[in-house]
């Protein structure tokens, strides 16, 4: 019996210096059925040519130019061509362990609709890890472990773009990469978490993420912090918030200050609390900042925390905790 044929995805731009690295650990891959559906975002270096030999070396790869510009045209060209039962994506830049594909699938037949499998991710770069980098791969991994990724959605994108597998009925159903919202992988995540897709729990690495300078992450403004509020703010008033409920901000730096904008733009009505005396008592955008033990004045709330300091985020989940207030229900840390 044939085995499921699995839709590779890549869109690439100007990575020539790591398409070899990338396109050989794709090859060499313990699973063998699989398409490569590889799109040329608009290269002004050699790197069209070298896929073109790949391709020509290996007709499962198969190679389009962008009829479009950016990552989302590339992704909807690239899915519009392919013809796997599980459709997965993978950056041109990066290396897959040679189980990659192979565990991600059979996590997928085992658990059947419905899910997404996805694994560790490993950081590497010539000039060496940052420790915020570093702590960001653990978190995720801690995470994914565990499969309990959407308990913290609203910090930060908990599936990595380039490390996820699921059923192409099922990304079909949730519009697979059709809406055009940056971050785009963290908009699938959420769409992920609406369609109440589960997250397989995961102990393998499953994907060498690669850092250097100029990666899109770090360089293209559609991955700006403020798309990153956007994108939460969209889904959490789409998905989590309850206008029944009194709305509060917890914290009064930039990102604070930024979702207060941005819900007073929309007319959201909301409370803002923080234990910085020098603030408390005065008005920003024409709401009064309160102390946060304004929160036990409140029977019901809805809580959206700002604050960024670990060591803080702790003593504010202990608080909430004795309030016997639940997150992702009655407060929701945005970083």
């Amino acid at each position: 019996m044939q085995q499921p044929l699995i839709s590779i995805l890549i869109p690439f731009k100007n990575t020539q210096k790591f398409l070899s690295e990338c396109l050989d650990s794709l090859i060499t891959q313990t699973y063998t059925n699989w398409e490569l559906l590889i799109i040329d975002d608009n290269s002004t270096d050699k790197s069209y040519n070298l896929v073109e030999e790949y391709a020509n070396s290996d007709k499962r790869i198969k190679l389009f130019k962008n009829e479009g510009s950016g990552i989302i045209d590339a992704l909807k060209l690239a899915f519009s061509k392919s013809k796997g039962d599980y459709i997965t994506r993978m950056d041109s830049d990066d290396i897959m362990p040679t189980i990659k594909l192979e565990t991600l699938l059979n996590n997928l037949k085992q658990h059947g609709k419905n899910y997404v499998a996805t694994g560790l991710v490993s950081y590497f770069s010539a000039e060496g890890i940052s420790d915020g980098y570093r702590k960001y791969e653990d978190w995720l991994n801690s995470l994914t472990t565990k499969g309990t990724n959407y308990s913290e959605i609203y910090k930060e994108c908990v599936i990595p773009s380039p490390c996820w597998m699921i059923s192409r009925e099922n990304l079909v159903a949730i519009d697979a990469f059709n809406p055009v919202r940056y971050p785009e992988d963290y908009d699938l995540t959420f769409r992920f978490y609406q369609a109440n897709y589960k997250v397989i729990a995961c102990d393998k690495v499953l994907h060498q993420w690669r850092d250097y300078g100029t990666r899109a992450s770090r360089t293209d403004a559609n991955y700006a912090e403020n798309s990153f509020i956007d994108i939460k703010l969209h889904y959490f008033l789409k998905l989590d918030y309850n206008s029944s409920q009194p709305l509060v901000i917890w914290g009064a730096g930039n990102k604070g200050k930024t979702i207060a904008k941005k819900l007073k733009a929309l007319n959201i009505p909301f409370h803002w609390i923080c234990d910085n005396p020098k603030k408390i008592g005065k008005h920003i955008y024409d709401v009064e900042m309160k102390p946060f033990q304004y929160l036990e004045t409140l029977e019901h709330f809805q809580c959206i925390v700002s604050v960024a300091n670990k060591e803080e985020q702790v003593i504010i989940r202990n608080y909430f905790f004795k309030l016997t207030k639940e997150s992702m229900r009655d407060y929701f840390f945005f970083c």
